[in-house]
């Protein structure tokens, strides 16, 4: 497995940019994304219809372009997040974590022993088919596998000093519109309780044990932008829109552009 580009920002103390890949099942929508320069793919599995196969072909394209494919799962399941990692996904993140005990569970899941309970594959893609000894690949998996936990409803908010002092957890992830939701203040950007939430989740992470932030980009619920975030201490940002929505907005441009000309 080769360095977690992403991780390695985290390190340094940066902000890793990360983009959505949609629900456009294709590689070459990861090709893309590095080479325009983003350091992650955001694979949603979540809310999307991608299956395993959709994944291990944009895993090899972000290999490829030199940048980290981030799978979002479809909630927390060991045994899916083991087929996934054995793959070759280098990032982790789970939705809707709720309090410390889900935060431990997604440790031992993601994490070789001694810090996990992860499943041995010693023939694995992430292995390297088995060229590279056991012992280095548990090693180096421990080491470069990014493990993100969501922070999208407020008893996770409520527990939240807990949640960021799970050791192996390396970025509490906050989604503003499930925490909008969860707020009861959905459609209202900037809303007083959703700024709390959020700084409450941010005082947590500043006492964390080495946990990091993030936050998405120009959220319409919390719209900040990368020097802003920056700012307010994340280490990691998924940059809107998904390339559906690029594509459609580019169209829809040069229709409109042309019909205007037509007259």
């Amino acid at each position: 497995m080769r360095e977690n580009r992403v991780k390695r920002i985290l390190r340094e103390g940066g902000l890793a940019l990360g983009t959505h890949v949609g629900g456009i099942a294709d590689p070459q929508i990861v090709e893309l994304i590095g080479l325009a320069g983003f350091d992650a793919a955001f694979i949603d599995m979540e809310h999307t219809s991608f299956d395993l196969h959709d994944v291990q072909l944009a895993v090899m394209a972000a290999e490829r372009v030199g940048i980290t494919p981030i799978v979002r799962t479809p909630g927390f399941d060991p045994a899916f997040i083991l087929r996934l990692l054995d793959m070759g996904v280098q990032g982790i993140q789970v939705p809707h974590v709720g309090d410390a005990a889900t935060a431990r569970a997604t440790v031992k899941a993601v994490r070789y022993p001694p810090l996990g309970d992860r499943g041995m594959a010693a023939g694995s893609r992430a292995a390297e088919f088995g060229k590279m000894p056991l012992v280095e690949h548990m090693a180096q998996s421990n080491r470069e596998i990014l493990l993100a936990c969501m922070i999208e409803d407020m008893a996770a908010v409520e527990r939240i000093d807990e949640i960021a002092a799970v050791e192996g957890v390396d970025l509490l992830a906050v989604g503003p519109s499930d925490l909008s939701r969860s707020l009861g203040v959905s459609g209202q950007p900037d809303h007083p309780r959703l700024v709390a939430a959020i700084d409450r989740v941010r005082e947590a992470v500043k006492k964390g044990a080495g946990v990091r932030l993030a936050l998405p980009l120009n959220h319409a619920a919390f719209p900040r932008d990368a020097a802003q975030l920056k700012a307010l201490g994340a280490g990691y940002t998924n940059c809107a829109p998904s390339p559906e929505a690029r594509l459609l907005r580019s169209f829809q441009d040069q229709a409109a552009e042309q019909r205007r000309l037509l007259g």
